[in-house]
């Protein structure tokens, strides 16, 4: 690996430090998160800034996400096609079931959400922050990725050994997950309960392209005692036929 992939990828790992809930750190915390010298990480935090990628608060000296990364991340989702045909569909999904809506595209073996309305209720679960990389086996959008990939990329995932359980009701059995995986196809729905996050539940639908590729999937989640069998059947009708639109809208023919 050459010195400038090297550096780029300590850059990576620096921008990934910074979160929703961390939005602001010093140089010698984020030297801990990335296994780096202090030095070294203040050397290019400080070409960073000088970048725009990162910026500095000239009080306390703590560092947080710059300009030109908030462009590249506006730039991204106003040209998503997916994100912008999605969006007034989820907008309705969000008025109808009052429940966290959420988009997440297909990337490599994970799935990372790009779109998320809250839910307006009082009893929420705090859902991961947009941008957050998850697995496949895990949760409703997730599985429902994992169940239309090809079938060579699917085996990949299920074969390598490492389904991590997330809690105590992830699945994590391949010959389990492999049944799972061709009732989701069945049903053209996956749904979950407590598979991620323990007390919370969701329903989540396919989003393919012009070619027949899964790309993305659409959810509704929530707290598992709102989601009772009818109403995840209720909130599946709803989130099935919002997919598909935006599938046609994509190009896809069924």
């Amino acid at each position: 690996m050459t010195e400038k992939v090297q550096t780029l990828e300590k850059a990576v790992k620096i921008l990934e430090c910074f979160t929703r809930d961390k939005a602001e750190m010093g140089v010698r915390e984020v030297a801990r998160q990335v296994a780096l010298s202090t030095s070294a990480t203040g050397r290019l935090m400080l070409s960073m800034r000088e970048l725009g990628l990162l910026s500095q608060d000239p009080t306390n000296r703590n560092y947080r996400l710059g300009p030109r990364v908030l462009t590249w991340a506006g730039t991204y989702l106003f040209h998503s096609d997916i994100r912008n045909v999605a969006y007034p569909l989820m907008q309705d999904l969000h008025r109808k079931t009052q429940e966290t809506i959420s988009l997440y595209l297909l990337d490599g073996n994970e799935r990372v959400c790009i779109e998320r309305l809250e839910s307006t209720q009082n009893l929420r679960f705090v859902a991961p922050r947009v941008g957050l990389h998850l697995p496949l086996h895990a949760g409703s959008a997730g599985k429902v990725l994992l169940a239309y990939l090809p079938e060579k990329q699917q085996n990949e995932i299920l074969n390598r050994g490492d389904l991590a359980p997330l809690t105590s009701k992830t699945i994590v059995d391949p010959i389990k997950l492999r049944k799972e995986l061709e009732m989701i196809r069945q049903n053209g729905y996956a749904i979950s309960t407590g598979e991620w996050i323990l007390e919370a539940s969701g329903v989540a639908a396919p989003i393919f392209d012009r070619g027949g590729e899964i790309v993305a999937a659409l959810a509704i989640s929530g707290p598992s005692q709102r989601f009772e069998p009818q109403v995840m059947e209720n909130h599946a009708r709803c989130l099935v036929e919002a997919a598909a639109q935006v599938s046609r809208s994509l190009g896809f023919v069924s």
